[in-house]
């Protein structure tokens, strides 16, 4: 099992609005980024989890976990001429874009601030800590998936 973090803005699509989502599962689609393409087309698994992140709001914050439950998902929003997500180049024969399918898992009764993230000496390299680290889909290392659980079971 690998474990991943998604950004989102909660004013584009947050936590809540996946909660309010059919059998709370969504396609993880919209992104234009060809390496976070790359790791949900070929690296993804069902059954992975990963933190949902709400950015560009104050404060960021992880705010739940998600279980990837589909892969290999083809993103329709690049076929969508009133999407802002359209692609032109991208064809039904030959998509350009790739998503997985996620399920909410679980919302954080306290969400863990980017702040408080900074300040945790065993998530250094967390590349989500790293300058210049804009990537709306990336990897978490087991160990600070496991810090960071612990984290929201104790209540920190």
């Amino acid at each position: 099992m690998a474990y991943w973090l998604f950004k989102s803005e909660p004013d584009q699509f947050s936590i809540q609005d996946l909660a309010q989502c059919p059998q709370q599962r969504e396609p993880w689609d919209g992104v234009r980024n060809y390496q976070a393409r790359n790791l949900m087309r070929d690296q993804m698994q069902v059954g992975d989890l990963g933190f949902f992140y709400h950015s560009n709001c104050k404060p960021p914050a992880i705010v739940g976990s998600v279980r990837v439950c589909r892969t290999q998902v083809r993103d329709e929003s690049a076929f969508d001429p009133q999407s802002p997500y359209f692609d032109p180049k991208s064809t039904l024969e030959n998509p350009r874009w790739w998503c997985v399918e996620v399920e909410l898992v679980e919302i954080f009764a306290r969400p863990l601030p980017l702040p408080w993230l900074k300040q945790q000496a065993q998530l250094a390299k967390m590349p989500l800590l790293a300058k210049g680290q804009r990537l709306s889909v990336q990897p978490v290392a087991p160990e600070h998936w496991q810090y960071l659980m612990q984290a929201v079971q104790t209540g920190v």
